[in-house]
């Protein structure tokens, strides 16, 4: 009976340590908001908009103060990945991330392209799907 109850939980246990991690239906684990990042640099490095496009609800903001501009829903994204980055001919790195919450990520990278060089951070939130729904952009 004890064995049943180290089990129980045991098992209990691992699935409070998933919650809490963000895994399984509750939400993106960091690998996961990793790999939402990747994809948006892969695509905006390759001037790929309709593929940077896809990482985002269609309701999705984007809020770069270094622009003085809000970008709403696809409309607006593509305007944004348009004249930043593919306009500017930007090249994205990663640095480093550091996760906020469950669906929110800090990108700090470096950007480079027709303006020269910057260091800027991409305040990532993601929806239950994955989708980017807000990024606040900025640049140090």
């Amino acid at each position: 009976m004890s064995k049943l109850r180290a089990e129980s939980a045991s098992s209990s246990a691992g699935m409070d340590s998933m919650e809490n991690t963000g895994r399984g239906a509750m939400g993106p684990t960091y690998e996961h908001l990793r790999q939402v990042a990747d994809a948006l640099i892969t695509a905006t490095n390759a001037f790929d908009v309709e593929r940077a496009l896809s990482l985002f609800a269609h309701d999705a903001v984007i809020d770069d103060p270094s622009t003085g501009h809000r970008f709403d829903g696809h409309p607006g994204i593509r305007r944004y990945i348009e004249q930043y980055f593919v306009g500017y001919h930007t090249v994205t790195r990663f640095l480093s991330m550091k996760r906020l919450g469950r669906r929110r990520a800090v990108v700090r990278v470096d950007f480079t392209g027709d303006f020269g060089q910057e260091i800027g951070t991409l305040d990532i939130t993601v929806d239950a799907k994955g989708l980017i729904t807000r990024m606040d952009a900025d640049l140090e």
